[in-house]
C-alpha cells in the first residue's frame, strides 16, 4: 500500500495511491494525519484496506500537490559515510561505529518541489538515499526484532551545503537548509518490500546518471540503523531515518557538479517510485 499526504482545496488530506489516483481516508474514520495513522495502524490497518479496496479514487494525482508524506516528524535523522563506494570517493576509512546526524524539520520538502540554492552558498550537492518512516514507538530493539518497527520506505535526497557541511564538525547546519530535505512520494508499506537490502538506487541530474547502486552495498544495514539508533533514544511512530547515499556525488567530481538553478535532480528506488525536483535560487529575504 502506498500512503501519501496531499493537500487539495487548500487542505492538507491524506489518502491511499491507487495507480493514478488517490483514495481520500476522511471518511474511513482515521486520524486525520499521518504521525497518528501510522501510530493507530496497528488497529486500523484492516479497515484501511477494506476502505481502499471498495472506494473509487476521490482525486488524480496529477491534480493535487504532493506533499511529504511525514510532514511533521518528531525526528529527521541521517547516517553519514554508509555506502563504501561513497566512503572511497571521499578519501576517508570505513567508520568503525556508525555516523549520526540530525535534519531539522525545516528542511523537509515535498516530493516534487523546488530545491533551493541559498543566497550563502552556491555548494548544494544531492544525495539519493532509501528513507525508511519508523511505525512503533520502540527502545532497545535487538537487530533481529528491528524489521519489526519498519512502517514503510520513501526516497529521499539529502541535499547537502557542502561548504557549511564541512565548516564545522557538526553537520546539521549545512543538511537542514530550507528545502533539502525532500522524500516521498509515498510511504511504501513495509509489506510490499520483502527485502530492502536488495533495491537499485540512482541519482540523475538533467537526465544523466550520476549515481547509481544498490541498497545490498550499506554499511551499516537498516536493521543495524535501528538497533544502534535505540540504544540511545525511543524512537517513535513518523520518525524519519535517512539511510546514507552511494557513490558519485557531485563535490567527488572533478570538477564538482553543484547543483545550480534550472536543474532537474530526480532520486530513483526499485519497487518505492521516484521523486524530482527543480532547482532554483533561494528567494528575497522575509520577516513574518
Amino acid at each position: 500500500m502506498k500512503l501519501v499526504t496531499f493537500e487539495a482545496a487548500g487542505t492538507e488530506r491524506i489518502g491511499v495511491a491507487a495507480g493514478e489516483g488517490i483514495i481520500e481516508l476522511s471518511q474511513a474514520s482515521v486520524p486525520s494525519d499521518m504521525v497518528g495513522l501510522i501510530a493507530a495502524w496497528p488497529k486500523l490497518e484492516g479497515e484501511v484496506r477494506r476502505y481502499a479496496a471498495n472506494t473509487k479514487p476521490h482525486f488524480a494525482i496529477a491534480e493535487v500537490h504532493l506533499k511529504a508524506p511525514v510532514p511533521r516528524s518528531s525526528k529527521i535523522l541521517a547516517i553519514g559515510l554508509n555506502y563504501a563506494d561513497h566512503i572511497k570517493e571521499t578519501g576517508r576509512e570505513k567508520p568503525a561505529r556508525q555516523v549520526w546526524f540530525a535534519k531539522m524539520s525545516n528542511a523537509v520538502n515535498g516530493p516534487y518541489d523546488s530545491i533551493e540554492i541559498p543566497r550563502v552558498s552556491n555548494d548544494v550537492d544531492y544525495e539519493a538515499e532509501f528513507v525508511f518512516v519508523i511505525g512503533k514507538k520502540c527502545r532497545h530493539v535487538p537487530k533481529e526484532k528491528a524489521h519489526e518497527v519498519v512502517f514503510g520506505y520513501c526516497a529521499g535526497n539529502d541535499v547537502s551545503v557542502r561548504d557549511w557541511q564541512h565548516a564545522s564538525p557538526q553537520w546539521i547546519l549545512g543538511k537542514s537548509f530550507d528545502t533539502h530535505a525532500p522524500f516521498g512520494p509515498w510511504i511504501v508499506t513495509a509489506d510490499e518490500i520483502a527485502d530492502p537490502h536488495t533495491l537499485g538506487i540512482r541519482c540523475l541530474v538533467n537526465g544523466a546518471t550520476r549515481q547509481n547502486s544498490n541498497t545490498r552495498e550499506l554499511v551499516f544495514n537498516i536493521y543495524d540503523q535501528i538497533a544502534h539508533l535505540s540504544e540511545a533514544m525511543t524512537l517513535e511512530p513518523g520518525d524519519v531515518i535517512f539511510t546514507g547515499t552511494p557513490g558519485g556525488v557531485g563535490a567527488a567530481m572533478k570538477p564538482p557538479g553543484f547543483l545550480k538553478p534550472g536543474d532537474i535532480v530526480r532520486v530513483e528506488i526499485d519497487k518505492i517510485g521516484a521523486i524530482q525536483s527543480h532547482v532554483r535560487s533561494e528567494g528575497d529575504s522575509s520577516i513574518s
